[in-house]
């Protein structure tokens, strides 16, 4: 099977590839190799390449910049879905977001819940989404993070390395999501050859301060931080932001747990496979 993955340079791209099953030729592209808001450079992209499934993992996911750039953001996450569409007639894979939700809900949102994005990120993610066909594959994803890459965990422990106190927001609530267990997931989807939508996080539930609670206390377990420092939990309203974040994002995983007969892996455990892996890059 000949797959070809956009995005490759992006942290699910990595993952993508680096757990990629055997018997399964990639190709892949990054921003640098193929415009794919350009629809003749995608079509050449496809004709060159002739895949069997494309996955798509390239994204505008700069969710703030979006909101005084909506047109670049959709020149990404729709433009460039639409075009992927139009120029391959093999299944696409197209990775979604948590933020196509408003955060109303009482309970974990499941694959076919009404959308309501609260942010021009959100819209342009969900217009994507609708440019899908039935025989694609949609997996939406939440707070991804992974060794090496732009993520609010290593933010987080670059912060805790030169402040004494960090402000982190206690009121949004959703679930991290490690990459290589999104990319393992992915893999398991088409190997099942799976279309319509699915859902994936890491098990649990979590603020964006209790993330940074653990993400400080694993790092000093790990000797990736010298000393602990004050974290205090504060409300969305006491640190705004360009763009609306839904206040409650969690994803209902259970299908595609169902469909691929695989356990939950918490969050916290994920956490610390990627930091284990940050340590290793000294």
């Amino acid at each position: 099977m000949n797959i070809l993955i956009t995005g490759a340079a992006g942290q699910l791209g990595r993952a993508l590839l680096a757990t990629a099953p055997e018997g399964v030729h990639v190709s892949y592209v990054d921003r640098t190799d193929c415009d794919l808001t350009d629809p003749r450079a995608v079509r050449e992209l496809v004709r060159h390449v002739s895949p069997d499934i494309v996955i798509n993992a390239a994204a505008f996911t700069a969710v703030d910049a979006a909101e005084s750039d909506e047109a670049a953001a959709s020149a990404v996450n729709t433009e460039a879905v639409a075009t992927l569409v139009a120029e391959h007639q093999g299944k696409l894979v197209h990775v979604s977001t948590d933020f196509v939700f408003d955060g109303t809900s009482s309970r974990a949102y499941r694959p076919d819940d009404p959308r309501n994005p609260l942010s021009a990120y959100g819209r342009t993610k969900a217009a994507g989404e609708d440019a899908l066909r039935p025989g694609d594959l949609l997996v939406r994803t939440s707070w991804i993070h992974s060794a090496g890459g732009a993520n609010f965990v290593r933010t987080m422990l670059r912060l805790m390395r030169e402040r004494e106190e960090l402000a982190v927001v206690a009121d949004q609530i959703g679930a991290p999501t490690w990459a290589p267990g999104l990319a393992r997931t992915i893999w398991g989807l088409l190997d099942k050859n799976a279309c319509g939508t699915f859902h994936h996080s890491d098990a649990g539930v979590a603020s964006w301060y209790d993330f940074a609670v653990a993400i400080q206390e694993e790092a000093l377990a790990l000797g990736l931080l010298k000393r602990a420092i004050a974290i205090r939990p504060i409300a969305t309203a006491d640190y705004p932001t360009p763009a609306t974040r839904p206040a409650f994002s969690l994803l209902d995983c259970s299908a595609t747990r169902a469909l691929l007969q695989d356990g939950d892996v918490h969050w916290r455990v994920n956490l610390r496979r990627m930091l284990e892996e940050e340590a290793q890059f000294g």
